[in-house]
């Protein structure tokens, strides 16, 4: 666990990491852990465009996907929640200042080895691939790890963790 700094007044959990990493099941539990709302941003945005991630991305292809995750991102006015982003939201500048103003940005971190194995298959799963489709599981992971990296208060190594576990020592990093 490595924590940047505390930031008073901001009581939303922001959870960034690689798609597989648990954001969304696992801010879940967190959620009921810390008596909190849950959102997940990526509902929001197929709510917003009534499509899949998967057909958003296939239909406007990854930069206009990108615009509109940044949009409904940067438009996020939630208070006391747990909010599970899309592994892309740290493309998004504007969309990841916004969420760090609004709460703690909590980094899941996997290995690329535990992500091979929670994400055998990620071709429907809604996975941005900014370089298109000639782009590997790994140039994904090494690409993305800086930016999780650089957008974090607080990361927290979830690898072979249940969700139960993985909620419980995201819950203690926060204290």
């Amino acid at each position: 666990m490595l924590e940047k700094s505390y930031k008073p007044g901001l009581d939303n959990i922001v959870l960034i990491g690689m798609p597989g990493a648990g954001k969304s099941t696992l801010g879940i539990v967190l959620a009921k852990i810390l008596c909190m709302d849950f959102v997940d941003a990526d509902l929001l945005i197929q709510q917003s465009c009534d499509k899949s991630l998967q057909r958003l991305i296939d239909t406007l292809g990854p930069d206009a996907f990108l615009e509109i995750e940044n949009q409904v991102l940067s438009e996020m006015s939630f208070e006391h929640s747990v909010i599970a982003t899309g592994g892309s939201a740290i493309y998004s500048e504007p969309a990841m200042n916004h969420l760090s103003q609004i709460g703690r940005v909590v980094y899941l971190k996997i290995s690329f080895d535990e992500l091979k194995c929670r994400l055998a298959d990620f071709s429907d799963r809604g996975v941005v691939m900014r370089d298109g489709i000639g782009m590997s599981l790994r140039d994904l992971y090494d690409e993305r790890l800086p930016l999780y990296e650089q957008y974090a208060d607080i990361t927290v190594d979830v690898d072979d963790l249940s969700i139960t576990a993985a909620a419980r020592k995201v819950a203690a990093a926060l204290k």
